[in-house]
């Protein structure tokens, strides 16, 4: 009798547990990295981008196929430059909407990856930042205008929906806004002059 006892009482303290664990667990499965599940539908996007940011994604992906809108905190830039553009034409192809939310920042990289979205808006207070390029030595601006170096940016933003003459206007611009050690908070004149928004 005092065994049974013992046995009912493990058997209902690991029942009570159970919630905690599935709760737990499913708290693990919303965080990939720098993106957050917020619901079938909806990715929160907070932190630098990084050589492992695709994988995450696509991990998300597998888990959560529904996803159609990224909603940015903060994506100062990128840490890997190459792995950044592949996420973004991820996000693209996928027809992903991207939001910068009230108080939001993207620079850099981030500004990037915020217009591969199908539908770019954001909210109030934001900033957008850009900024020349640096290859470890030499900012973008020391190479000329139509150098090689210039051109898989150029290509990127063909790939994601953008003309050429946009393309070209757009870059060119960014890389004379500000050097690689600075930055430039664009002006509502200018997100519109460059199509920064998309509705």
């Amino acid at each position: 009798m005092i065994r049974l006892k013992i046995l009912s009482f493990t058997t209902i303290t690991l029942l009570a547990l159970f919630p905690l664990m599935n709760k737990e667990t499913s708290e693990l499965k919303s965080k990939f990295g720098i993106f957050t599940v917020i619901d079938e539908n909806t990715v929160e996007m907070d932190g630098v981008i990084n050589s492992s940011t695709l994988n995450d994604f696509n991990e998300l992906i597998d888990s959560y196929p529904d996803v159609d809108l990224i909603e940015i905190i903060e994506v100062p830039g990128s840490d890997d430059d190459e792995v950044n553009l592949q996420v973004a034409q991820l996000i693209y192809s996928l027809e992903i909407d991207t939001h910068l939310l009230d108080d939001g920042l993207i620079a850099s990289g981030g500004v990037d990856f915020f217009l591969a979205g199908e539908v770019r808006t954001k909210g109030r207070n934001t900033k957008i930042g850009v900024h020349s390029w640096n290859d470890g030595e030499r900012d973008a601006t020391d190479f000329p205008r139509g150098h090689a170096n210039h051109k898989p940016y150029i290509d990127y933003y063909k790939s994601i929906g953008f003309s050429q003459a946009e393309s070209e206007a757009f870059y060119y611009f960014t890389i004379n806004a500000a050097t690689s050690e600075s930055i430039h908070y664009m002006t509502e004149k200018e997100i519109k002059q460059y199509h920064i928004l998309q509705n």
